[in-house]
């Protein structure tokens, strides 16, 4: 695999600065044929590796259900990412040269009716700000509308909310028990009241989101499989976001875990000392 990033004119032409707009002002861009048969080919290649060898961190998630939802995380992917020139793209929606490659996240769904991911913004699990801060969501298989990953307009730059706890009876239920951020609207049960984004997939469209977005996942039915990729990016204008999630004493539990990773960072630090592979 090459270790340059790929030009532009070697990928589909397309309106870049249009679709950066788009990105800027929607939190979303659905990039359509960004993805050519054999970069799908390397993608599948790697997805099935990662399935057949899964790290520590992968899970099952409602194991008491019929259906298989599993999830993976990792940094395995960079090879890929560069051979296929989504470095590219990312970087060409940014006007930014440099790139940090953050990990990728894998989702599989089949065998069954599983449930939808409960809306939920990324950013409030995450401690970073900044409009360079981005997943590119790829699909290995025909999505329709419906089973899409769907997003609310704009909600990048509207409230932080607390994070969802992906509790089984419940998808508003709080991550943060004490936290001054609030509750998560009910987004499924009053669609209506917003702005809901959505679109027929086949294999090769991208997604590139926002990682503030208000988003959620639909489940799958009986006889379909949906095998589903995120690869996280963010460029230099991304900061830490020191804001306190939980209230509780000196940020126990979820924020001790995370001092690993962020280190002696204060608010407003640049992020790109600590996290993700420069690329």
């Amino acid at each position: 695999m090459s270790a340059e990033r790929r030009s532009l004119e070697t990928l589909p032409p397309r309106d870049w600065p249009t679709a950066a707009r788009t990105l800027e002002d929607d939190g979303v861009v659905f990039l359509k044929s960004a993805l050519g048969p054999t970069d799908l080919a390397l993608i599948e290649q790697e997805f099935a590796h990662s399935v057949a060898h899964p790290t520590p961190k992968a899970v099952n998630f409602y194991p008491s259900e019929n259906a298989t939802f599993f999830e993976d995380t990792g940094q395995r992917m960079l090879p890929m990412v560069r051979a296929t020139g989504i470095d590219a793209m990312v970087a060409a929606l940014f006007g930014e040269p440099d790139l940090w490659y953050m990990g990728e996240q894998l989702f599989l769904k089949e065998n069954g009716f599983s449930r939808r991911t409960p809306w939920h913004q990324d950013t409030s699990y995450l401690r970073m700000m900044g409009s360079q801060l981005v997943a590119c969501w790829v699909t290995l298989d025909p999505l329709p509308r419906e089973h899409c990953l769907e997003f609310v307009r704009g909600s990048h730059k509207g409230t932080l909310y607390n994070g969802s706890a992906f509790a089984a009876h419940d998808d508003t239920a709080p991550l943060y028990k004490d936290s001054k951020l609030p509750r998560l609207p009910d987004i499924q049960k009053h669609r209506a009241d917003f702005d809901i984004l959505a679109w027929d997939m086949e294999p090769g469209d991208l997604i590139v989101f926002h990682l503030g977005m208000l988003h959620g996942g639909a489940g799958t039915v009986p006889g379909m499989r949906r095998r589903t990729v995120s690869l996280r990016f963010m460029g230099p204008n991304v900061v830490f976001d020191g804001r306190p999630r939980d209230n509780v004493g000196a940020q126990e539990g979820n924020d001790a875990a995370l001092a690993a990773v962020y280190g002696a960072l204060k608010h407003g630090d640049p992020l790109s000392r600590v996290m993700g592979q420069k690329i």
